[in-house]
């Protein structure tokens, strides 16, 4: 039989909210156009509703659809998809059969083959220019055509048609690469599955690995109550599989139908386990990732100037979903929050002139102001900007809002300016001459008659970001949506660095601002070392607290892990860095100020995507068969701002065939030399020693009390219940309380049940600070504000004047002041343990500069009492010499014996010798031991 192959591909991609229309199947367009378009307006080709509803992932009349399979593979938040089909063309005559895949916007093509009848298709992604040449080669001898579309959805959708006779077998596979975005406590990923037809096998898997640990996977009912019971969850500590595979009856309409129901989205929804707040970093193929995502804390005050765009295009919908989302998004003001509200059309008018607090009686205010504007007239975006900014300005400057706070500016608009400044540029510049650093705007685009772009533009270039809302039912709920993104702000200025010999290549390491129920993502390659880990180092501004945090990563430890799991993504690292760094270059192009940096920019993301087989704007997917004179073609549309797919910096060699090798440099925000923290030393950068002799209590409880006058230690146990808290530092003088509430073991061993120090707190009165020490987590607040650490990370916190000093998994010192330290070490037993549970020990310095008036437990002994002992003899125990101790006016007959400081080796401790005092300190301290019993963690001891 004659072959006869006629091959149309095309790839209907989103690219920055615009859409392009050319056709290969005459010349190549170019930047020029016949077609008369506005200065900063691009052509568009909106797929209709009709069209929409029409889509099929296999198209053609008379076809058999033997398989349609998804597969993906998730590893630390990195997915590879895979979507094979496989289709015979049981028509009597030659027809298309198109195979169509919808992906996510963010998502990069990276490979498609076509095996049709035996004919092998294999893609490979180069430059564009490149690409392009060698198609039309082809073309040019009528072996392939081709076409590229772009529709008004937030998805791309990969097309492909192949002419093909009757009997013809063709097996399709296309596979895309993404990262996981978490949003709002989740990371979720979506699968579009519309085949159009019974398939008998019909299949989907995504496989999730995360080598931390997955807390939770869920499957929303995105596909309808009929499936529900099909879809099947298989997880363990740190995988997950999640299979849909309907059978064909499953898959009907409803019982007799021949049409299939399958038709939507599938989604999974998971989260991570976290240790702590410094994050996860890891370390494979010779590359890193470190994902921060702090949460249990207190979120960041905030200043919001709404801008709301009331011009005659806003009139209808699109009006009454934004005052529908307002009213929800003013109840979320607080006390703490200040806000304002600006509208504009042709006009600009402010609700307030000022920034005020969100009081009920304030956002009452506010709400009734919204439900009374009525669209009208032209659009005056930069007259509203400004506005918007002066008032932030005005309110930094006259002290109305606190420092620490989060200023930004929410923008919502549906349209082009058209009254006032009306050149885009000329704004974008205006904005960013008056935005402080620590300002940032959020654009919010309704509809399609927004430029997009713009609004993109000036997000981005003032530390904020967009998103489009489509003008429907839902326009109220995404906006709410939006919103709840960056409603929660919780640290500043976040620094996440390296040893500078240690890595290159890094990505974003610098951001502005971190909310809540995301998460911050550095990636880069590890610089060949002796040293078997790396490490990170973060700093960072929360409600009152200046914030390090440091975490480490074995080199080897994770590809060992990867290479035991069957369905892991083991190229993920490498992936992942290559990935976000396109994805920045990409948005730096946009910002780019000459044609210069520009095309510098160009030939990276170039560069970069081939080495990594990207479709990128700037690449293309060359398909072609072990005949290289069988070729079709994927590519991109034309940049938005032009000049995407056309003079980029050389173009290729002359006869066509080769890509032009281009060294790929650093991005820009790379710095030379990553700064080594000061604070790093050789034990650890955040340890704090005490000195050699110190006061302790330990174990179930002993206490050691070191009398340096003496030079001598004194023992003695508290034999109290679980859940009474004893009193340890009481200084009302420096305004400071040091209290341990006991726990119990989990049983009566040898007719006795030992209690331990659960928690310790530390109560600094003066700036109402309380720093709790768990055997889970360290928690501090200040009464309005709270924030949560756990052991699993290094870190410092410092507010006011109190520092917290976290050793991972050791010790943790509190330091008030610089006067005062307190040392609360973690015990940790076999979970399995019968008896044994994890508890804490304290170590107090004799060096703690305290008021006349302190007191307690330990506090007493910082004044040191007169003591001597004499008469030792041999006690009952040969090993243990006896004797009388004078002491505050009392005789106590007192056991030579040793209790264990643990701060060198925690688990077998070191011997320290001292004069042990039997039945509870009696006659050694004031009083009786249930004097010290107080009733709350930051309650300070009466007087005895």
């Amino acid at each position: 039989m004659r072959r006869l192959l006629l091959l149309l591909l095309g790839l209907l991609l989103l690219h920055q909210g615009h859409c392009f229309e050319f056709v290969i199947d005459g010349e190549w367009e170019d930047d020029s156009s016949d077609v008369e378009v506005p200065p900063g307006r691009h052509k568009r080709a909106i797929l209709t509703s009709e069209e929409q509803e029409d889509f099929e992932a296999i198209r053609g009349d008379d076809i058999t659809v033997k398989s349609y399979k998804m597969e993906s593979r998730i590893t630390s938040r990195f997915a590879h998809t895979t979507v094979r089909s496989s289709v015979v063309n049981s028509a009597s005559t030659a027809q298309s059969i198109g195979f169509n895949v919808q992906i996510p916007k963010r998502a990069f093509i990276t490979n498609f083959t076509m095996n049709v009848n035996g004919i092998i298709f294999v893609g490979s992604v180069m430059e564009k220019t490149v690409a392009r040449n060698l198609y039309a080669q082809a073309r040019a001898r009528g072996k392939a055509a081709g076409i590229v579309r772009a529709n008004s959805q937030d998805m791309e959708t990969f097309k492909t048609e192949v002419h093909v006779p009757p009997g013809s077998h063709i097996e399709f596979e296309l596979h895309y690469q993404e990262m996981m975005t978490r949003k709002l406590g989740f990371y979720e990923h979506s699968l579009y599955l519309q085949p159009g037809r019974l398939v008998p096998q019909f299949q989907v898997d995504v496989y999730i690995y995360e080598p931390k640990g997955i807390s939770t996977v869920e499957t929303p009912n995105t596909l309808g109550s009929q499936f529900s019971d099909f879809i099947k969850v298989t997880s363990s500590k740190d995988k997950a599989h999640v299979v849909f595979k309907p059978n064909l009856q499953q898959q009907r309409k409803c019982e007799n139908c021949s049409g299939s129901a399958v038709d939507g989205v599938f989604t999974v929804k998971y989260d991570v386990t976290r240790d702590g707040n410094a994050g996860e970093l890891q370390v494979s193929d010779g590359h890193f990732v470190h994902f921060f995502a702090p949460s249990n804390m207190s979120p960041l005050p905030k200043n919001i100037v709404f801008v709301i765009d009331v011009s005659g295009s806003m009139w209808g919908v699109k009006m009454k979903q934004t005052v529908e989302a307002m009213q929800a998004i003013l109840d979320d003001m607080t006390i703490d929050d200040h806000f304002s509200i600006v509208d504009f059309n042709h006009n600009v008018r402010c609700w307030n002139e000022e920034l005020v607090q969100g009081s009920s009686i304030q956002v009452a205010d506010a709400k009734k102001y919204i439900q009374s504007i009525k669209p009208n007239g032209g659009t005056n975006i930069n007259e509203a900007l400004m506005r918007a900014v002066q008032m932030l300005v005005r309110a930094t400057n006259q002290g109305i809002i606190d420092a620490r706070s989060v200023s930004m500016i929410i923008l919502v608009s549906d349209g082009d300016p058209t009254v006032g400044e009306i050149k885009l540029s000329t704004i974008q510049k205006n904005v960013k001459r008056v935005m402080r650093d620590d300002f940032s705007l959020f654009s919010l685009g309704i509809g399609f008659d927004v430029d997009y772009d713009f609004l993109e533009r000036i997000a981005m270039e003032n530390r904020g970001m967009a998103q489009r809302i489509y003008a429907n039912h839902d326009a109220a709920e995404q906006l709410r949506a939006f919103y709840s993104q960056v409603s929660s702000p919780l640290l500043r200025r976040i620094d996440i660095q390296f040893p500078s010999d240690s890595v290159s290549d890094v990505t974003q390491n610098r951001f502005d601002k971190y909310f809540s129920g995301s998460e911050l993502v550095v990636a880069g390659k590890v610089l060949p070392s002796e040293s078997g880990t790396l490490t990170s180092f973060t700093t960072a501004k929360a409600a009152r607290l200046d914030i390090t945090l440091e975490t480490e990563a074995d080199m080897a430890q994770l590809d060992m892990e990867l290479a035991k799991q069957q369905h892991s993504f083991t190229g993920f690292a490498r992936q992942m860095w290559a990935y976000i760094t396109v994805k920045q270059l990409i948005s730096e192009r946009s910002l780019a100020p000459t044609a210069v940096k520009k095309r510098k920019i160009t030939q990276q993301i170039m560069a970069l995507a081939v080495q990594h087989q990207f479709v990128t704007p700037l690449t293309a997917l060359l398909v072609e068969s072990e005949d290289p004179k069988e070729r079709l073609l994927a590519d991109s549309p034309k940049d938005p701002k032009h000049g995407c797919c056309s003079g980029m910096g050389g173009g290729s060699p002359s006869n066509g065939l080769a890509p032009r090798q281009i060294v790929y440099q650093r991005p820009p925000w790379v710095q030379p030399t990553t700064l080594t923290p000061p604070m790093q030393v050789e034990k650890g950068p955040l340890e704090y020693i005490l000195p050699e002799q110190v006061t302790s209590v330990d174990n179930d409880p002993h206490f050691i009390v070191h009398l340096p006058t003496s030079n001598m230690d004194v023992c003695f146990n508290i034999d109290s219940k679980p859940g009474h808290i004893l009193n340890l530092v009481s200084d009302a003088g420096a305004g400071l309380v040091v209290n341990g509430q006991l726990i119990g073991s989990k049983k009566v061993h040898k007719n006795h049940l030992s209690t331990y120090f659960g928690t310790i707190s530390v109560y600094y009165q003066p700036d109402g600070l309380s720093v709790t020490v768990g055997t889970d987590s360290i928690s501090m607040t200040d009464g309005s504000n709270n924030h949560t650490f756990t052991w699993g990370a290094t870190a410092e916190i410092s507010q006011d004047g109190v520092r917290i000093s976290i050793v991972k998994n050791s010790h943790v010192t509190v330091t008030v002041n610089n006067d005062i330290q307190v040392m609360v070490l973690l015990h940790r037993v076999w979970k399995k343990n019968p008896v044994s549970v994890d508890f804490l020990g304290l170590y107090i310095p004799n060096t703690n500069q305290y008021s006349p008036l302190v007191h307690g437990l330990i506090g007493q002994f910082s004044r040191e009492p007169e003591v001597s002992v004499h008469g030792v003899h041999e006690g009952v125990d040969p090993l243990k010499k006896e004797a009388t101790m004078e002491v505050k006016g009392n005789q106590l007959q007192v056991t030579r014996g040793w209790q264990k400081d643990y701060r060198r080796d925690n688990k077998r401790g070191s011997n320290v010798y001292c004069w042990f005092i039997h039945n509870s300190g009696k006659g050694f301290i004031d009083g009786h031991y249930t004097d010290y019993i107080v009733p709350n963690l930051d309650s300070f001891l009466q007087t005895l």
